[in-house]
C-alpha cells in the first residue's frame, strides 16, 4: 500500500485487466483521498517538531527527490496551509526565500516552519541547508513572520534545526 501513491499509469496498466482509463481512475481516486486527508488536518495545531514530522512523513516518505514544503501557521499556532514549493533532485532542492514569504503573505501566516526529504534517508544537514535556513531566519527577522523550525525529513527520523539549538525563538 505504502508504494501506491507511486505507481504510474504505465505500472498499473501492466495489471491484467487494468487498462488506460481505469489506471487513470486508480490514480485520481489516490489523489483525492490524500486530499481529504490533508484536508481533515486543516487548523490542527502541530506544537512540537516531531508533531510536524510526523504530519509530513505521509507527504515526504518514499520520495527519490528532494521536495520542499512549507508549513503556515497563525497565532494559536494552527495549521493554516502546507505548500509544496519545490521539487529538486536526488540530493538538491532550490528554493527562493521570497516564494515562502510570499505565501505567508497570502495566507496572513504569523509563524513558518520549513520541511525537506533528503532521499538517502540521512537527515544531517548539508552545508547549503545551514545557510539556506540562515537566510530563512534573518529574512523571517525583517519581514515579521519568524521561521520557527526548518525540518529535514527522513523516513524514520528527522532533523530540527530548533532542537538542535541553531535557531532561537
Amino acid at each position: 500500500l505504502e508504494e501506491l501513491k507511486e505507481i504510474s499509469i504505465q505500472e498499473f496498466m501492466k495489471i491484467q485487466g487494468v487498462g488506460e482509463v481505469k489506471a487513470i481512475e486508480i490514480i485520481a481516486s489516490i489523489e483525492f483521498g490524500k486530499r481529504i486527508i490533508l484536508k481533515q488536518n486543516d487548523k490542527i495545531k502541530l506544537e512540537t517538531p516531531i508533531d510536524i514530522w510526523k504530519d509530513a512523513r505521509y507527504l515526504l516518505n518514499g520520495k527519490k527527490q528532494e521536495h520542499f514544503y512549507c508549513y503556515y501557521f497563525n497565532q494559536k499556532q494552527e495549521l493554516l496551509k502546507r505548500k509544496e514549493l519545490f521539487i529538486g533532485t536526488i540530493n538538491s532542492s532550490t528554493t527562493h526565500i521570497r516564494e515562502v514569504f510570499k505565501e505567508a503573505y497570502k495566507v496572513s501566516a504569523t509563524s513558518i516552519v520549513c520541511l525537506h526529504n533528503h532521499p538517502s534517508n540521512d537527515t544531517t544537514p548539508s552545508k547549503a541547508d545551514i545557510e539556506f535556513t540562515k537566510a530563512l531566519i534573518e529574512t523571517g527577522k525583517i519581514q515579521g513572520i519568524p521561521v520557527i523550525d526548518h525540518i529535514i525529513v527522513g523516513d524514520n527520523q528527522y532533523y530540527s534545526f530548533y532542537e538542535s539549538s541553531r535557531i532561537k525563538n
